[in-house]
């Protein structure tokens, strides 16, 4: 290596000052998002070292909101392979694909099929950028090696035209597969997989509205396995909340809830609420009266159509909307449940931006002293509102927790913070718990403790004009369900072990010096 090499030996602090100020000389997070993914790709001992001491400033950079642009330009920037494409048109050599010796040590995988990519919609083989960066967060958060997780692409297809048209797109150019074929191809995947690693996590990620449920719900008790968009967000949605509470010294069993978006992720959320609830001893019937979900067709009520089955516990009988005061006598739209409901909690999932406008908010704060709204839609460009306007509406009461990270505000001469809202203060925990203690399946109840977990963690509580997201915390561990274990372990010491048996660390080992193999220490 003499004379390839300047003379000087590095360490891996310098390397890591040294990638840090080329990040902050950039000055699109696109761009920005773009060298980290090339860091990782030539160096991840450096990559994982910059992000784990620089995670507050590196996470929206690697993860959300910087990972949606990433995988709408996927195409333009990818030039190195990281994970599998697992492609319509070689569905029959998904099973050699899996079996390479590479991937012995897989113990966690991330798969998406890239038709709902945040709020941004169908991005095709350019959802690869999720499972990438969600699994790069199980290792800064969680400490997983980077050797034991894969990030898989299930190709099926595209319908966004621009991706089609575009010369230099890399995924399969074909309209995307439905119906029979569609299930076909993801049993084909889901079957190969459980031969190969019988003990391996499976995380769902992105899928699209009609698919994300229904592909749980079928295989949740096959392998271990969890949807992050249903599960994690409401997780970190709950947790949030419950700290809110405890601000406002209020409890859970009082609030009314109203859900923007009542897809798979606000039902997802509403359910983990309505399990809490019903934990804490309110009646389930006078539970779902409290949760008022508005979807594309206005507020779900009795003999709506087109009603999902994961939307039945939170459509209102209709004797519950008499005496309503409406704007239109046809549709009962969000700004009517508000008005009529009175909500305390507001929770927006909708991807639709701008839609807690300053009439709803005004209307909901007049009602309530301290409002508490979670404008959840990624990325900003999808945000229901921004936290200047909420806390500008409210005079300054509202509680707010966002998908995707803003910049602190300044109401009448004070400072506010909303910090982001992030499934990543869940999934790496509850991740890392599952393979600690080695559970078979993965359960609500992992949630809900991940849930209470993380509001026990919150700075907000205690803090004269608190942050309500649990800002700071490490992701949240799931425990308490050793039953559940192939060899349980005593319940902390065993759990304890299998933590730091996972766990890895990026530094360099005296034999590596000299090569280009990047190691993470165990």
């Amino acid at each position: 290596m003499h004379g390839l090499l300047p003379p000087h030996l590095g360490t891996l602090d310098e390397q890591v000052t040294r990638r840090l100020q080329a990040v902050r000389r950039f000055d699109r997070n696109l761009d920005r998002y773009v060298f980290q993914r090339g860091l990782q790709d030539a160096n991840e001992t450096v990559f994982y070292a910059l992000l784990i001491r620089h995670l507050g400033e590196m996470l929206p950079l690697v993860y959300t909101p910087t990972v949606g642009e990433g995988c709408e330009e996927f195409s333009h920037y990818w030039h190195y392979p990281r994970g599998l494409f697992l492609s319509w048109p070689h569905r029959d050599r998904i099973t050699d694909i899996l079996g390479h010796p590479r991937f012995d040590r897989i113990e966690a995988i991330v798969v998406s099929d890239g038709e709902r990519i945040l709020g941004l919609g169908d991005q095709g083989a350019g959802g690869m950028g999720i499972p990438i960066g969600k699994l790069a967060l199980y290792t800064a958060c969680a400490g997983l090696h980077p050797a034991t997780t894969l990030p898989i692409l299930l190709d099926t297809g595209t319908n966004n035209r621009e991706r089609l048209a575009d010369p230099i797109y890399i995924g399969w150019r074909h309209e995307r597969l439905r119906g029979a074929d569609y299930d076909d191809f993801i049993e084909q995947f889901v079957t190969a997989v459980e031969r190969r690693w019988p003990h391996v996590l499976l995380q769902w990620e992105d899928f699209s509205r009609a698919n994300a449920g229904r592909i749980l719900e079928r295989y949740r008790d096959r392998l271990c396995t969890f949807n992050d968009d249903i599960q994690g967000t409401a997780a970190v949605a709950a947790g949030t909340l419950l700290a809110a509470t405890r601000f406002t010294r209020t409890a859970l069993r009082d609030q009314t809830f109203v859900l923007f978006g009542a897809g798979t992720a606000g039902c997802g959320i509403g359910h983990l609420l309505l399990k809490l609830m019903i934990d804490d001893g309110v009646p389930e019937a006078t539970a779902r009266r409290r949760f008022f979900a508005v979807d594309r067709d206005g507020l779900l009520v009795e003999g709506m159509a087109d009603r999902q089955p994961f939307q039945a516990s939170f459509v209102q009988p209709r004797v519950a909307i008499e005496g309503w005061t409406l704007g239109y006598p046809d549709r009962i739209d969000l700004l009517d449940v508000v008005k009529n409901a009175r909500p305390t909690v507001l929770i927006g999932v909708s991807g639709q931006p701008g839609m807690f406008t300053e009439e709803i908010v005004r209307t909901m704060a007049r009602a309530v002293e301290r409002p508490v709204i979670f404008p959840l839609s990624n990325p900003v460009s999808c945000s229901e509102a921004t936290p200047a306007d909420l806390l500008r509406w409210t005079g300054g009461r509202a509680l707010v927790g966002t998908g995707s990270p803003f910049p602190p505000v300044e109401i009448d001469g004070r400072p506010f913070t909303a910090d982001q809202t992030n499934n990543a203060y869940v999934f790496p925990g509850v991740g890392l718990g599952v393979l600690a203690v080695r559970a078979r399946r993965v359960s609500e109840g992992m949630f809900s403790a991940a849930a209470r977990a993380l509001a026990g963690v919150s700075p907000a509580i205690g803090a004269p004009e608190g942050e309500s997201p649990p800002r700071g915390a490490r992701s949240a561990f799931c425990r308490g369900h050793h039953r559940r274990c192939r060899r349980p372990p005593s319940p902390r010491r065993g759990a304890v072990r299998g933590i730091r048996r996972q766990c890895a660390r990026p530094a360099y080992r005296a034999k590596d010096v000299g090569t280009r193999l990047p190691t993470l220490l165990p």
